[in-house]
């Protein structure tokens, strides 16, 4: 079943995400936070890894989770949710939507986009957001039955390295070409609620904070570089 997108729309969801090796990644401090963020106001919450995924199902059982798994493989440049292994067990793990790097790329093992997408939703029934980099992938994920379309790795692909986000210069062409019914999702580079208004002004349907949130490794960083420079 798909969330019910009336309750999302013009909502923040936050990404309550810690790097490998950060004492924040402990499950139960990726609960607190992922609760502390919904007893706010948060819509939802997008966690990384099934243990993750599980620690909030737990402590948060009616919360709205947007899951994935980032892995590495040496054959490929995709980790957000690459294969099948991760799409299964994210959803057993307790998402609601399956979160998966939805770019042109070549996957690990060459897996095909197109087959995993309607793997998830023929032995799953799993509602899926597309993390994207351009409007053409948005627009091709959509097609290929993804729910939700988000801008997540906008400016973080090889086709995009040049560009910054957030992608502002995407939004409004990709919410005037998806269906109505598909969900906009602006992620990536929104570092204030000034800017997360201007994402929904310019055309998503709900807005994904992480770092300026719940980002205590790298905003102390960013701090200390500033004072020291």
């Amino acid at each position: 079943m798909l969330p019910d997108s009336s309750q999302l729309r013009a909502g923040l969801i936050v990404s309550v995400q810690a790097p490998e090796g950060s004492p924040m990644r402990d499950p139960q401090v990726i609960a607190a936070m992922a609760e502390a963020s919904l007893n706010n106001g948060a819509v939802g919450v997008r966690l990384e890894s099934p243990e993750h995924i599980g620690a909030v199902r737990r402590r948060c059982p009616e919360a709205l989770i947007i899951g994935l798994w980032k892995r590495t493989f040496p054959d490929s440049s995709v980790y957000i949710t690459p294969g099948w292994k991760e799409i299964q067990a994210v959803w057993a793990a307790g998402a609601d939507v399956i979160a998966l790097d939805a770019t042109e790329r070549r996957r690990p093992d060459g897996a095909q986009l197109s087959v995993l997408l309607q793997r998830a939703k023929q032995e799953l029934g799993a509602c899926l957001m597309a993390d994207v980099d351009s409007l053409d992938n948005g627009l091709r994920a959509a097609e290929l039955g993804c729910d939700w379309v988000g801008t997540t790795l906008y400016g973080y692909t090889e086709a995009t390295a040049s560009l910054r986000p957030p992608a502002w210069s995407v939004l409004r062409p990709l919410r005037e070409r998806l269906p109505a019914e598909v969900m906009l999702i602006c992620e990536g580079g929104i570092a204030s609620a000034q800017q997360a208004r201007q994402a929904l002004d310019g055309g998503a349907d709900a807005v994904v904070v992480g770092t300026a949130i719940t980002g205590v490794d790298l905003q102390v960083a960013a701090y200390r570089r500033t004072l020291e420079s």
